[in-house]
């Protein structure tokens, strides 16, 4: 597959995607750069503005393989990877997988487990694998995760760990949809009695396994130009020269916003990478990376205010 069949794959994802969902358009071009990129993703919206849908979506139109855990407080890490369990009849252990063995996995509302719980995703996300009683399992090459979280502010939530968050490709904020669309969204599902599933909506699979393999495999070809390759360098050590941040990102963003680039510019139908790729994705993949100070805390500041600013200082090359 070469670079220039990219765009048409990702087209196709968004018209399956469409069939069921108004709008979001911010969010399922994301999860499109994520896959290509092969990174995880963090949504957070109020309850009620399709984050489950749109993930389920997508897993439908991506033909990959599906799972959902719904976080609780009182969810145990055994209840996500799986555990060996004691077989009377034969007297021998059998595994038993948990719902983490699939391709995409929607972990919904995950800020309403506590961080013991949260912490069994950690190996799973870096490298792909979990262990169970010192077995190592492969999820996959194509293990993807999509978290959903209510903001914050919300009662019966948790923070996530920042080594959980840092390794999430992107934070991406859901808002509301607009007058139009929230009209459109009430037409479409107003008079649906049940909750409806992809396969209702008539998605069917645009791609398969074999196909996104080639596609990840044809935008690790596009170029990096030395000077973009300074710009993102640059871009990740302002934020730790800020006095508004107490911490800024690591050498692992400046990795992921490489590859995230990539991606985008083989959306755009391009072999190489130009700054405005990068400046496009700068806010969602380091909104959930760095941490205001007290003082900035204190007088208001937001965090994509801050990034923003970095943004604006950083000379662009030409």
């Amino acid at each position: 597959m070469t670079v220039n069949e990219v765009p048409a794959l990702a087209a196709a994802i968004r018209r399956e995607v469409g069939k069921a969902v108004v709008g979001q358009d911010a969010t399922v071009e994301l999860l499109l750069v994520a896959l290509l990129a092969g990174g995880h993703i963090l949504l957070e919206g109020p309850p009620g503005t399709a984050k489950t849908l749109i993930a389920h979506s997508f897993a439908r139109a991506t033909g990959l393989g599906f799972g959902r855990i719904q976080f609780t407080p009182d969810l145990l890490p055994g209840d996500i990877i799986g555990a060996n369990l004691f077989n009377f009849q034969t007297s021998t252990f059998t595994l038993t997988r948990g719902p983490i063995f699939c391709d995409l996995l929607l972990a919904d509302e995950i800020n309403r487990t506590p961080p013991k719980t949260q912490a069994a995703l950690l190996e799973a996300m870096q490298e792909r694998t979990v262990t169970i009683d010192g077995d190592t399992l492969s999820l996959g090459a194509r293990f993807t995760v999509v978290a959903t979280q209510n903001p914050i502010e919300q009662q019966g939530v948790y923070p996530l760990p920042e080594a959980q968050l840092d390794r999430f490709l992107f934070k991406h904020l859901v808002d509301y949809p607009s007058a139009e669309e929230e009209r459109r969204i009430i037409a479409a599902h107003g008079s649906r009695q049940s909750v409806m599933t992809p396969d209702d909506w008539g998605i069917e699979p645009a791609l398969d396994a074999d196909t996104i393999a080639a596609a990840v495999d044809a935008v690790a070809g596009v170029r990096l130009a030395d000077e973009v390759i300074d710009y993102i360098a640059s871009l990740i050590r302002g934020t730790r020269e800020v006095a508004d941040l107490d911490s800024g990102a690591s050498p692992r963003a400046g990795a992921m916003l490489a590859g995230a680039a990539r991606a985008r510019a083989a959306i755009e139908e391009r072999d190489f990478v130009i700054p405005d790729d990068v400046k496009a994705l700068a806010p969602a993949l380091l909104r959930h990376r760095l941490i205001l100070s007290p003082a900035a805390e204190i007088d208001g500041r937001a965090i994509e205010d801050v990034v923003a600013g970095i943004i604006d200082t950083i000379e662009v090359p030409r």
